[in-house]
């Protein structure tokens, strides 16, 4: 059995006979994903590209540690994050977890598997593995208030799901056919990146599971907290470095905000509702 040399002597002695702690760097992605509103950015990939190229490229780096808190969002953004982590990941021969949180649902699901393991709490909410687009139809009030809609195209699907216009039949087999198209897009990634998958007819639904319940169906890999887990697996003295968010300062914000044809305080609050309802999709 190899000696160890006890830590407090590490200080007094030369470079080569140190033994160095590891360090794991980490990076939250917290939120829903794409625009909410022009004031109240989501996750997207130019938000977070720079917090990723950060961890992987810290010096020393045995891991990097994706913390996954969405409802979900955009697929096109949750793809693009998804494939950079694992481009990094393959680039800098680097091991990537994900640890989630309240939720990895949808698109937040699709960014955690981009890790090489998954670890969720027992409460989590997983899975949503779906698409699904939500709007409102105004054609029955407008046509009660006396407003008429007028709209001039060129192509006839150009004003598909028009909200102040009836609902053309036509236009939602379009929107059912881009959304199998995403589906399978969701389907495969998932498939290919979690061979550990039980088979259960009811993965690709879009339900939702608890962590617990995930782990038994192959939706993660364990149970646990960021910190235990990487003190268990990298040692007690690990170094945990936290990559700050990129995010424009309070001062930036409130220009934005006040500038002319800037948004107001009616978007951000409308911004707010929609991000609660992401969430409130999954009683949280």
């Amino acid at each position: 059995m190899p000696f160890k040399i006890p830590a407090f002597l590490h200080p007094v002695l030369p470079a080569r006979f140190r033994t160095r702690p590891k360090r794991v760097a980490v990076v939250r992605l917290s939120g829903v994903i794409g625009a909410v509103s022009p004031i109240r950015r989501g996750l997207s990939i130019a938000a977070v590209a720079g917090s990723l190229e950060q961890a992987f490229g810290l010096k020393g780096v045995a891991a990097v540690a994706i913390v996954v808190n969405s409802p979900g969002g955009s697929p096109a953004q949750s793809h693009l994050i998804h494939r950079r982590i694992r481009a990094l990941a393959e680039e800098k021969r680097v091991p990537v977890l994900a640890f989630v949180e309240d939720a990895a649902a949808s698109g937040g699901y699709m960014i955690a598997c981009a890790a090489d393991e998954i670890v969720a709490d027992p409460a989590s909410v997983v899975g949503s593995i779906g698409v699904v687009s939500a709007g409102f139809g105004f054609d029955k009030l407008i046509a009660r208030i006396g407003v008429e809609r007028r709209v001039h195209t060129q192509g006839e699907a150009k004003a598909m799901l028009d909200p102040f216009r009836p609902e053309d039949p036509a236009d939602v087999a379009r929107l059912k056919a881009l959304q199998a198209d995403v589906q399978a897009v969701f389907t495969e990634l998932v498939r290919s990146r979690r061979p550990s998958l039980k088979s259960d007819e009811n993965l690709f639904t879009g339900a939702v599971w608890t962590g617990r319940s995930a782990l038994g169906l192959g939706l993660v890999d364990g149970l646990g907290d960021i910190r235990s887990t990487l003190r268990a697996r990298f040692g007690g003295d690990v170094q945990i470095r936290l990559i700050a968010e990129a995010r424009g300062s309070f001062i930036a914000r409130l220009l934005r905000r006040a500038a002319p044809g800037g948004t107001g305080l009616a978007d951000e609050a409308l911004g707010a509702i929609e991000e609660r309802a992401a969430w409130a999709r999954f009683g949280l």
